[in-house]
């Protein structure tokens, strides 16, 4: 033991920076648009970074341990990269581990158990050899640190010299974009820029009118929202899919599904308020923390508001979104698992309280979020087997199964929803749309979820429903008559749906769009952006997706 003990130091030393640099080397293969000085400038430059903070001190074990910070976002890019096959720890990713409620935290990191002992083979070893060698006072030699201060200074020399000629390359070189662990730590701190700027929400926003105003008949209208979760537009019957996962809804009257949607976003915490506000792609940025939300306009216009939702608080924009209603409900609160079906429940006793009243309510749903089991009652479990949820690529077929089962309920809750509000008697429409899609492993990538730092046409093609009741109808036949006509074209969800609203909605407002309404003869098709990682809108082609992506876009007939 002491004879390894005595030779620890040394490898220590030498092993730790390249242990280090793994994530570097890693992100140089996966990620397509690095230039070939950046690539050498990400490796070079990290290692002789690292080198020589080991051969500053002859206490290696306590530089170890100094380290443990930057071990930690070694892991989680390498989980990161085993989940998605690319791309850096992106400020979106930091987001949602403060707004994922620990019950989704759970479920996902069941299916990561492979990753999860990847890096702690890697990065624990280093810490517990650290701590041991600290203990015992154990110091590594002058002359070895001699050698790796002299190849430290080489490698820092070279990297240099990479980094300054990555700006003069094609598509030049952003490192806080580019170098790791950089361009995380810059991520994190925007990560916590952009959480404070939510927390301050309800005072930035505070002074916003939607100046809106509405003219309703005698007969108060009942409009509803419906948010679903993680649902792609593929695995609609409505859409073309070969499986029946829409038979309730694929007869119903008055139905119009937009084949050709995309969301704007693949992530919730911006998909959501995206929807709901009147915010698109390319005006996102931090406006969308000055201005509040559908539910907000409506209130304006007289109608009684309702939020009701099957998602847990999560201290996000939705979260005060949701608060703008006259009433706000949340099946979690007790704590217990709910499954959407109860939100039908809970939007019946709202119609019925306030008969004389104009309507607005947003339900938000649990939808097909990922454990696909859980998100349905047993009597759904039609496509079969679906019992192992591992997340690998053998699974797929069950995987898939319990992902149609969770369209298939979906199904049955929307058509609940419109029954209640035709049997209600009054004027009324339903939009359902859902904040992004989900990849299951669908091409030779073998992606899984979503919310990646890039996106992929699973993630981005999505359902959108506009149902209306025949008295509704009859009161505007101008409306269906226009969706039916607008079903076959391009559609932004996010852009789409708070117009689209409104129109439902008879509102009118300064910022309202008729030509983003579906209901509008005047509706454009929408110039295609996504809001990357740093809020901008861009065009599809620089948001991040690949070759497969745009052969699917084009096999749909959608436009990028």
């Amino acid at each position: 033991m002491k004879n390894i003990i005595k030779y620890l130091p040394k490898i220590l030393l030498w092993a730790l920076p390249l242990l280090l640099v793994v994530p570097n080397v890693a992100l140089d293969i996966t990620e397509q648009y690095y230039s070939i000085a950046a690539r050498i400038a990400n490796v070079a430059l990290p290692l002789g970074v690292y080198l020589l903070l080991a051969a500053w001190s002859r206490n290696i074990g306590r530089m170890a341990l100094f380290l443990i910070p930057v071990m930690v976002l070694c892991a989680f890019q390498i989980v990161l990269l085993y989940l998605y096959g690319e791309s850096i720890i992106a400020i979106d990713m930091f987001l949602n581990v403060v707004t994922t409620n620990y019950h989704e935290a759970s479920e996902l990191l069941r299916n990561l158990g492979l990753a999860i002992a990847v890096v702690c083979a890697l990065y624990l070893p280093p810490i517990v050899v650290g701590a041991v060698l600290c203990g015992k006072k154990r110091y590594t030699d002058r002359s070895e640190r001699h050698r790796a201060f002299m190849t430290g200074l080489s490698a820092s020399c070279i990297g240099l010299v990479a980094f300054v000629a990555a700006f003069f390359m094609p598509g030049g070189y952003n490192p806080l974009r580019e170098l790791f662990p950089v361009n995380v730590s810059y991520n994190m701190a925007m990560a916590a820029y952009r959480t404070a700027q939510s927390k301050e929400y309800k005072e930035s926003s505070a002074d916003f009118r939607f100046g809106a105003h509405a003219d309703t008949d005698s007969v108060p209208p009942v409009i509803v929202m419906v948010i679903g979760e993680t649902s792609r537009a593929d695995n609609w019957q409505l859409n073309g899919y070969s499986r029946e996962t829409n038979p309730k809804l694929s007869k119903r009257r008055n139905l119009v599904s937009f084949g050709k949607a995309l969301s704007e976003s693949n992530t919730t915490h911006k998909s959501v308020p995206l929807l709901m506000s009147h915010l698109s792609a390319e005006h996102f940025g931090d406006s969308i923390y000055e201005v509040k939300s559908v539910i907000s306009a409506f209130d304006e216009a007289g109608y009684h508001t309702a939020w009701i939702s099957n998602q847990q608080h999560n201290g996000s924009l939705i979260d005060f979104f949701g608060q703008e209603a006259d009433s706000v409900v949340f099946l979690n609160e007790d704590g217990l698992s709910h499954h959407d079906m109860e939100l039908c429940g809970e939007l019946s006793r709202f119609v019925a309280d306030n008969s004389g009243k104009p309507l607005f309510a947003v339900l938000h749903t649990y939808g097909s979020h990922f454990n696909y089991m859980e998100r349905y009652p047993s009597d759904f479990s039609r496509f079969e087997p679906a019992r192992d949820m591992q997340a690998n690529r053998e699974n797929r077929g069950q995987l898939i199964n319990a992902y149609d089962n969770t369209i298939l309920y979906i199904d049955a809750m929307l058509d609940s929803v419109a029954s209640l509000l035709e049997h209600s008697g009054r004027p009324a429409a339903m939009l359902y749309m859902t904040d992004h899609g989900e990849d299951i492993f669908d091409d030779s990538r073998e992606r899984f979820l979503h919310a990646s730092p890039t996106p992929t046409y699973w993630q981005l093609h999505v359902p959108m429903i506009l149902w209306m009741s025949d008295s509704y109808v009859a009161a505007y036949p101008g409306r269906m008559a226009s969706a039916q006509e607008h079903s076959g074209l391009n559609v932004s969800s996010s852009r789409s749906a708070f117009h689209t609203l409104m129109s439902l909605g008879n509102i009118e407002s300064p910022v309202y769009e008729a030509a983003a309404a579906l209901t509008e003869k005047s509706y454009c098709e929408p110039t295609r952006l996504y809001v990357n990682d740093y809020n901008e809108g861009v065009r599809l082609s620089r948001a991040g997706l690949r070759d497969p992506d745009f052969a699917k876009l084009m096999e749909s007939g959608i436009s990028d």
